[in-house]
């Protein structure tokens, strides 16, 4: 099956892709393009998916990046392919061409950045306590570092869970308004004291507020399009075993 690849005009003429879970290797509960090495799934299969997705973006398997995401506002600046162990952290920015930055997610935000005038790429792993926490923020200032201008910089979010299907509890909506009160906005009432997030509003809202040139959410909901998405939370509801990840890639 053909891998169905998700774009934006914002992030050209970087080749790029929200890769949906089309296309892939995997069965069962991991069906179709799940490129978790966290997974429990074969870890032989697992590479299979990494590299169709690699050689989609027209690079040998070894130039794909990906770290060991851990919802930090943690950014690595990469600048030649990765050997053993991954480093912790949850966002990477690079001025190296050829480098393919590899962000997995199923449900949290996937985040890709560009400069085009600059040559400087980015991708971020934006759950809801990243974002809290400044990860956009990070990559932004980390893209800086390497000659971005953040005025010129597009910032596209993939598929994320939607706030119809992201049910929260009162402690987490008083995790939000102790930061700000202003982020009440993202929230709407729900069944007795629980509330509905909107995450991707909330992402757009930090990277608008960080001074992008420009910010958009693709529209998709991973949540609710099985046949497309992976999904932590549906899975958890569904007291399946475990779930697949799917990618985010930018490269210059």
């Amino acid at each position: 099956m053909t891998l169905e690849i998700l774009t934006s005009d914002s992030l050209s003429p970087f080749r790029h892709g929200f890769f949906t879970r089309k296309g892939g290797a995997s069965s069962g509960v991991f069906r179709g393009l799940n490129c978790g090495t966290g997974s429990s799934d074969q870890s032989e299969i697992v590479e299979i998916n990494r590299r169709r997705v690699a050689e989609a973006m027209d690079a040998p398997v070894e130039q794909l990046v990906t770290v060991y995401q851990v919802h930090s506002p943690d950014v690595l600046v990469v600048e030649e392919p990765m050997t053993g162990d991954k480093p912790k952290a949850d966002a990477m920015v690079t001025n190296t061409p050829g480098l393919v930055l590899g962000i997995l997610t199923a449900d949290c935000q996937p985040v890709l950045f560009a400069d085009p005038r600059a040559g400087v790429v980015g991708a971020a792993h934006a759950g809801w306590r990243g974002a809290l926490d400044g990860v956009l923020e990070a990559t932004l200032e980390a893209m800086e570092g390497l000659g971005a201008k953040r005025s010129n910089i597009s910032a596209v979010i993939g598929p994320s869970i939607s706030q119809k299907a992201y049910e929260v509890g009162p402690e987490f909506y008083d995790t939000f308004l102790s930061e700000d009160m202003g982020n009440s906005q993202f929230f709407a009432g729900g069944d007795a004291d629980r509330m509905m997030f909107d995450l991707p509003s909330y992402g757009l809202y930090r990277l608008r507020n960080a001074g992008v040139g420009d910010a958009e959410w693709i529209r998709h909901c991973t949540y609710s399009d099985p046949d497309r998405f992976y999904s932590y939370r549906r899975t958890t509801h569904a007291r399946e075993a475990d779930y697949g990840r799917l990618i985010s890639t930018i490269r210059l």
